[in-house]
Formats: C-alpha cells, sequence, structure tokens
C-alpha cells in the first residue's frame, strides 16, 4: 500500500528533485509533485509526495517540524479529495414538474 503526503511551508525555490532526495533518505519514493500557480509557475509553497505506508510513517514523524531550506515543513497524511473538496457544486438537473 502506499501514502500520499502533504509536505506544506516549503521554500519558494524548493523543486521537486530537491523534495525527492529528502524523503528517499527515509524510504523509496513513488511521486513527488510541488504545486504550481498556473499563471506563473511559480510554487505554491506546498506539495505531495507518495510512499510506501512504512517509508511514509517514518518520513513524517522525521521530517514534520524539522528545517529544510530554511523553512519549518508540515508534514502529514493527505487528505483525500472527496465529493465535497471538488468544488463546481450546482445543483439537480432540468425536466419540468408535473403537477
Amino acid at each position: 500500500m502506499t501514502k500520499k503526503l502533504y509536505v506544506g511551508n516549503l521554500s519558494y525555490t524548493t523543486n521537486e528533485d530537491a523534495l525527492r532526495t529528502l524523503f528517499s533518505q527515509h524510504g523509496q519514493v513513488k511521486s513527488c509533485a510541488v504545486v504550481t500557480d498556473r499563471e506563473t509557475g511559480r510554487s505554491r509553497g506546498f506539495g505531495f509526495v507518495e510512499m510506501d505506508d512504512a517509508g511514509a510513517d517514518k518520513a513524517a514523524a522525521a521530517l514534520n517540524g524539522a528545517e529544510f531550506e530554511n523553512r519549518r515543513l508540515v508534514v502529514n497524511e493527505a487528505r483525500s479529495q472527496g465529493p465535497a473538496m471538488r468544488g463546481g457544486g450546482g445543483g439537480g438537473g432540468g425536466g419540468s414538474r408535473r403537477g
């Protein structure tokens, strides 16, 4: 099984290679992404790392609150993005009332 970790309070200069290198000290990194602004391409200061369960637990324990590139990291298990978080909303659909 794999776990996805949220990594917050990243330096705006942190790239995916640096994040992968940091987390790979605690286990095999399956995927890694630094979230960027669509318009500017600049880092938004957070990212996600996917690792096996044991590595993710070890990395979260070791790196949450640790200093990296002059910032104190926030690392925890990412919340799954359920239907309520996807946005969009919008009500039911058309049809006509028959009365």
